[in-house]
């Protein structure tokens, strides 16, 4: 029987890095409208300063702030109102001492005021004239040029996945159209004489479909796109025909099953059959998930993952979606929450190992309590709200300790 060449998990992912040192996704412009979830291909400068002219943070009176020093509730300045500024205007009077000019919220400030007094803090004697019973600090309630984005600097990263707010920085400095990432396109297989479709009656001896759902909702949640998501039988010429015919339309394919060293595993016999160099990696100490592939067919990625729903899961989450966000220049790899461990876990030297957790909110810290399970059960994931690592090194970890905590 052949045997697993194993490789750690930071040899896979140099092997990975290494295979594909030339690998680039595709890039398109599109309407910022079409712009949320997706992965920003380059660093966006803003072209302008925003504001683009001083503004008022509040309803009140634009004023020098020397004229207001000493001023209070017993004892009020008085100043000359010159201007009402209206809301989308330019502000035309320029002020001197002695003068106030009324802004609204969000209004430009004439030239020579520094400062606003909200109206609050005023009181209006007649047409033109105001009492002013506070002293206000240069700079009060005033948002100068280039405060909020300033001409020339970086508002947002090459890699950042695109939320609402960073629509909003692209619209505010003038952007109707930004460079993406193409959504990656994956083909997702699950191979098994055993699986049968949600829909289908199990007969004794054979399963639901989770893998290829599971899978190709992950790929979504990465940001790629699905274009072929089928259920392949252990037959290796009708395997090796189905991956051959994916292999045209898609930027990354992913095999479900079979990868084990088996009579019927024969997913890395049949990458190797379609095409060079080949598989790289067959095998990675990680519990679970040991029976892992690393490929490269032509020039594009594939990923043999084993059939258990958790085992496959898992070693998405540390290959696959590595992948998509690395070539997507995504810097939230890896994204955790600390926690402390409410019982000790237990695992095995020799193989990293990866546990499903819970996180408890308990005062000020999060509880991490275990979920246990067999990795062919799809509701250890389901209960998990995450997963600890547990070094190759160590045969376990103690109550009390504090963990990282991997969300999905």
């Amino acid at each position: 029987m052949e045997l697993f060449k194993v490789h750690s998990v930071k040899e896979a992912k140099e092997l990975l890095r290494q295979n594909f040192a030339d690998f680039a996704f595709a890039v398109e412009e599109i309407p910022i409208e079409q712009a949320l979830g997706r992965y920003l291909a380059e660093d966006v400068v803003s072209p302008i300063d925003v504001p683009h002219f001083r503004r008022s943070t509040v309803d009140g009176y634009a004023v020098l702030a020397k004229d207001t020093f000493g001023a209070s509730e017993s004892m009020p300045v008085f100043l000359q109102v010159c201007e009402e500024v209206e809301m989308g205007k330019e502000a035309k009077s320029k002020l001197i001492s002695g003068q106030a000019a009324y802004v609204p919220t969000g209004g430009m400030l004439p030239e020579g005021a520094d400062s606003v007094v909200m109206v609050e803090y005023t009181e209006k004697l007649d047409a033109t004239g105001i009492a002013v019973y506070y002293t206000a600090a240069p700079k009060e309630n005033v948002v100068d040029v280039g405060d909020d984005i300033q001409s020339g600097s970086l508002v947002l990263p090459k890699g950042l996945k695109i939320r609402p707010q960073d629509i909003g920085v692209l619209s505010a400095i003038g952007l109707s159209t930004v460079k993406v990432f193409q959504k990656p396109k994956v083909a997702v297989i699950s191979t098994g004489d055993e699986i049968v479709s949600p829909e289908e009656e199990v007969k004794p001896g054979q399963i639901k479909d989770i893998n290829t759902f599971t899978l190709a909702a992950m790929v979504e949640a990465v940001g790629g796109v699905v274009t072929i998501k089928e259920v392949v039988r252990d037959d290796f010429d009708l395997l090796k025909q189905t991956v051959e015919r994916v292999m045209a339309g898609n930027d990354i394919i992913i095999l479900s099953g079979g990868s084990s060293v088996g009579t019927k595993d024969i997913v890395p016999k049949v990458i190797n059959a379609v095409g060079e160099p080949g598989v790289f990696v067959h095998g990675v100490s990680i519990k679970p998930g040991k029976p892992t592939i690393l490929a490269k067919v032509g020039k594009k990625p594939v990923f043999g993952l084993p059939g258990h729903p958790t085992s496959a899961m898992i070693v998405f989450k540390i290959f696959v979606e590595y992948f998509m966000k690395t070539f997507m220049h995504n810097q939230e790899l890896d994204k955790f929450i600390l926690g402390e461990l409410a019982v000790n876990v237990h695992s095995a030297p020799g193989r990293e190992t990866y546990q499903m957790v819970t996180l408890e909110k308990q005062g000020e810290k999060y509880l991490v309590k275990p979920v246990h399970g067999k990795s062919g059960f799809i509701t250890l994931m389901s209960k998990a709200t995450g997963y600890i690592k547990i070094p190759t090194n160590k045969e376990g970890l103690t109550e009390g300790e504090t963990v990282k905590v991997y969300l999905f």
